[in-house]
């Protein structure tokens, strides 16, 4: 990979620039961030748990650029692990794919700035997450269950969004900017910079940010092989020629590189190029609130191989005469995936009722290629395997019953084809395309009653039905009983969810909960067992049942002392075969206390996590599966800010003070290439030393 030595100069002039600077920037930001922005005189409070925050609760929404523990995050799934209710499966230091109350993959969807930017690893070494530099993002905003229908092939057990905002600036100051630099135990350092510069009617931003780190130790002293090295560069060009219209221009580049402690080949390429154009027009008319459109396209290329960050393999080779010897044997594959989305939504209101209507389209392409280097006529060139379009139209409205009740409800329909363009398929005889409609939909209820303790309630009911995602269409050896072709042998995924949930004040006294419960048809489970030569996945379509909560209390002791415990909790069940649903986390407990003072902050964190006994063995996800039950732990971490003078702060923290070796219940075996057991978990890493200061000009 190339090295991205272009960002430490203008980094370093940025934070020289920050250091000696008394300006502080105040730009406009949504209103839940405008009450953080408001205290950026003070210090900062380290996040460790988000909660609900918005649709009484429903919805959490989280600024990516406050501080958080255990140590601020490398990619997408891991800033998503502070917020109730997600997990992530370890592969080693970095990328990770997160889980949502025990769902995995496709079924979260995700978003960046509107658009879907989807990974090309068969086995998801480059998960969704793996291009997001969470840093750069404004707002992080999860929507819990199926409760809407505003985006392309719905996600059933969660929405998530990372978003950024247009830049505003007035006739004062036509300049703003923000940088981090992050210094950490075993070799990790972070660069963040975001710039931007304009006047009233136009203006660019830059966003970019570098993260490197070395492989970690465990609480036992032992090496885990996960050291990893990742940039991203993304600019945009702005337009407002009056307060209603908003015109930006998007384009970004990403590359980098990881190893992985329970993979057979490492990430030595996660090449991203996206490009995107974004049109916005507030107050048409009195009825017309707002039309909004964008088209975006992205390219991710992955490479992963066994010999560029790993020692390769040894296999016999037979010479001529007869001997056999030990050689390398080096592997590679290059991935691809093209995507095209675009979207065109129009906001309506009359007096009491807001309607959004829309339309969207998503076009991508995947191709592939595997090489054995030591057996050259085994080369392939890059070949198209798939083709996926959909098309959808969708209406969400929102009315407000009376001044404390307010019902929010929509629906959706996708019209969804996906071809199989592999050589062989073709050549048996195989149907090779797949068509379906798919329809999804929910209705919800909302309560507000500010005079009692600023009460908030929901109670929801969403249906979506989902179409198999590559994933779990070309990954797996084959489908359902009696199937060889996966393609032919998954059928889509049916959700019916209830959502209902709290939020709670009264006094130095808050708590809130959300719940689900839910039934799948046709759930898309990943069987594992011997395929001949590998150990492997089958799909197989099951009926399932899940439920589980997400739920804290807080308590302001004093002025200066606060407190708070989080809590979530999910389970599921294989109704088909009696059998618990796999690779769902077990219950835990995150216990927050806080000295707060002007200039400074400290904080403790203990993480508490429960065994896993439900497990269904070698049963699982297109990323792992269940190996054995799991034994509980718990991890304290400290943390400390301190506010350096306008628009500086500082923030330090130790992560496993203890030194704990522990291991997650959702985590991969060792491997081989990479020296562990190959029959054992990996440990999470030991005692973490780090340190962040931020700055703003």
């Amino acid at each position: 990979m190339a090295q991205p030595k272009f960002f430490l100069q203008p980094l370093a002039a940025a934070i020289c620039v920050a250091c000696y600077s008394n300006m502080t920037f105040a730009a406009e930001m949504p209103s839940d961030m405008a009450e953080q922005t408001a205290v950026q005189t003070l210090a900062p409070i380290v996040v460790t748990a988000h909660q609900g925050n918005d649709a009484n609760g429903l919805i959490v929404r989280a600024n990516p650029k406050q501080p958080i523990q255990p140590i601020p995050a490398s990619d997408g799934a891991d800033y998503l692990k502070s917020i109730v209710g997600f997990s992530a499966i370890k592969n080693g230091g970095t990328n990770g794919d997160p889980t949502f109350r025990g769902m995995f993959g496709s079924r979260i969807k995700i978003l960046t700035d509107g658009t879907e930017n989807l990974g090309a690893c068969p086995s998801r070494m480059d998960a969704p997450t793996s291009y997001i530099s969470p840093e750069s993002y404004d707002r992080i905003s999860v929507i819990k269950g199926p409760q809407t229908v505003q985006y392309a092939n719905t996600g059933s057990a969660a929405t998530v969004l990372f978003e950024r905002k247009p830049e505003l600036f007035d006739e004062e100051k036509h300049y703003r900017g923000q940088a981090s630099v992050l210094m950490g135990s075993y070799g990790r350092l972070d660069h963040n910079v975001e710039a931007a510069a304009g006047d009233e009617h136009k203006y660019v931003r830059l966003n970019a940010s570098r993260s490197v780190a070395d492989s970690y130790q465990d609480g036992h002293g032992n090496t885990v092989p996960s050291d990893w090295e990742r940039w991203n560069a993304d600019l945009a060009l702005g337009w407002t020629p009056d307060e209603d219209t908003w015109i930006e221009l998007t384009g970004g580049k990403a590359d980098g590189e990881a190893v992985y402690a329970g993979r057979g080949m490492d990430g030595s390429q996660f090449a991203r190029e996206s490009l995107g154009l974004r049109v916005e027009k507030k107050n048409v008319t009195d009825v017309i609130k707002k039309i909004e459109a964008q088209v975006n396209y992205s390219y991710n290329d992955h490479v992963m191989d066994n010999f560029s960050l790993r020692t390769p393999p040894l296999v016999e080779m037979k010479m001529d005469n007869g001997m056999t010897m030990q050689m390398p044997n080096p592997m590679a594959m290059q991935v691809t995936r093209r995507t095209l989305n675009a979207r065109m939504a129009v906001t309506h209101e009359w007096d009491k009722l807001q309607f959004i209507i829309g339309l969207d389209t998503q076009n991508n392409k995947h191709a592939g290629s595997m090489t054995a280097l030591m057996m050259p006529s085994m080369n392939k060139p890059l070949t198209e395997d798939m083709q996926f379009n959909s098309y959808g139209g969708f209406g969400e409205l929102s009315y407000q019953l009376s001044e404390n009740n307010k019902l929010v409800s929509g629906v959706r329909v996708d019209q969804v084809k996906v071809k199989d363009e592999r050589a062989a398929s073709a050549n048996s005889g195989f149907n090779t395309e797949l068509k379906e409609t798919l329809p999804s939909a929910f209705i919800r209820f909302e309560n507000h009653h500010p005079e009692h303790d600023d009460g908030k309630t929901y109670i929801g009911l969403g249906y979506v039905e989902r179409m198999p995602d590559y994933w779990e269409l070309f990954s797996p050896k084959h489908g359902n009983a009696g199937s060889t072709n996966t393609f032919n042998g998954v059928n889509p995924e049916k959700t019916l969810q209830l959502d209902m949930g709290y939020q709670h004040t009264h006094g130095a006294f808050s708590s809130w909960a959300s719940a689900y419960a839910g039934l799948i048809n046709d759930y898309i489970l990943m069987s594992y067992h011997d395929h001949g030569s590998t150990f492997s996945a089958g799909a197989k379509n099951v009926d399932a049942t899940i439920a589980g909560a997400e739920a804290g209390v807080g308590y302001q002791f004093s002025d200066a002392i606060q407190a708070d415990v989080s809590a979530m909790y999910a389970w599921g069940k294989n109704t088909t075969d009696s059998k618990p649903l796999p690779q769902i986390s077990p219950l835990e407990a995150r216990v927050n206390v806080r000295y707060i003072q002007d200039k400074y902050t400290l904080g403790a964190f203990w993480r508490v996590v429960d065994g896993q006994n439900r497990i269904s063995k070698d049963q699982g996800n297109i990323v792992g599966y269940d190996v054995k039950k799991s034994g509980g732990f718990g991890t304290l971490s400290l943390n400390g800010t301190y506010h350096i003078h306008d628009g500086v702060d500082l923030s330090v923290g130790v992560d496993n003070v203890l030194d704990k070796a522990y291991t997650e219940h959702l985590n991969k075996l060792g491997d081989a290439g990479t020296g562990l057991a190959t029959d054992q978990q990996f440990n999470n890493i030991g005692r973490n030393y780090w340190a962040r200061i931020s700055m703003k000009f």
